[in-house]
């Protein structure tokens, strides 16, 4: 079930980027900007943190929400999800107007994507002691290999495995006890995940390689024309302007490259 985060007092004016303009009615219907995230137990280009101190959520995609609604001097409210599947899944049922996720084809049936403002490569963390060395090695029968449901990342590790299935749980915190307790043989979840996700298990290693390569980018609601034009401007303004390199900066992201501009 997703929790609703206000913002309110991001609603205070901020100089309005010149390739902009007024937002249209279609982006934010209700009067309030409301952004979907993911929020889990690692930080990343999507995935969203909790501020200890104060259980609000701290990460690239809250830093451009708050950006977004400051641009357009709007009230800001953040709906929070467990993963990026549930953020997909409630585009259709009306309960945000701008989001940040991975695409895929899938993703693509049920929101309309901008531009990316992240490339991330998928890839597998392994146990200390592990034999696995490589990707290919993580395909072998009786592999336990765990992603979350409904993601883009754990579709495309299904595909890439033919002697092994996958299995997934919900959230992110579901992988920090599947490789607590010793019932996963492989994890699988971008790059940036990973590094994240290996700093709390001494001698695991993110395998090299990726058995996927997507963007992580802004997205609508299916047919709402009028706002993704105009998130897909913002997207590529800040990226320009180095809103996006500093989301990143905040996150810990510093050797992170901000995605090329759209063409």
């Amino acid at each position: 079930m997703a929790a609703a985060l206000a913002f309110a007092s991001v609603a205070a004016c901020a100089p309005l980027p010149v390739n902009l303009g007024a937002p249209p009615q279609e982006l934010a219907p209700t009067g309030k900007l409301r952004v979907g995230i993911g929020v889990g137990a690692v930080s990343s280009a999507f995935w969203a943190t909790r501020d200890p101190a104060t259980g609000r959520p701290k990460g690239v995609t809250v830093d451009l929400g708050i950006d977004l609604a400051r641009k357009i001097n709007l009230p800001l409210e953040f709906v929070v999800y467990n993963n990026s599947g549930e953020v997909t899944a409630a585009g259709p049922l009306g309960e945000w107007d701008v989001a940040f996720m991975p695409v895929d084809a899938e993703r693509a049936k049920m929101v309309d994507f901008g531009p990316a403002y992240f490339l991330v490569e998928s890839t597998y963390l392994v146990p200390a002691g592990s034999s696995v060395r490589g990707i290919e090695d993580v395909d072998r029968p009786g592999t336990r290999v765990i992603g979350i449901e409904g993601t883009t990342t754990a579709r495309s590790a299904q595909r890439s495995l033919t002697h092994v299935k996958l299995q997934t749980v919900r959230t992110i915190d579901e992988l920090y006890e599947a490789m607590r307790s010793g019932t996963a043989d492989a994890i699988a979840l971008g790059r940036e995940s990973l590094d994240s996700f290996a700093a709390n298990f001494p001698g695991s290693r993110v395998l090299p390689g990726h058995f996927q390569a997507t963007g992580v980018a802004i997205a609508v609601p299916k047919n709402h024309p009028l706002a993704l034009s105009y998130v897909s401007a913002y997207i590529e303004d800040a990226k320009a302007s180095g809103v996006v390199r500093r989301a990143l900066d905040n996150a810990g992201m510093k050797d992170a490259a901000v995605a090329p501009a759209a063409h």
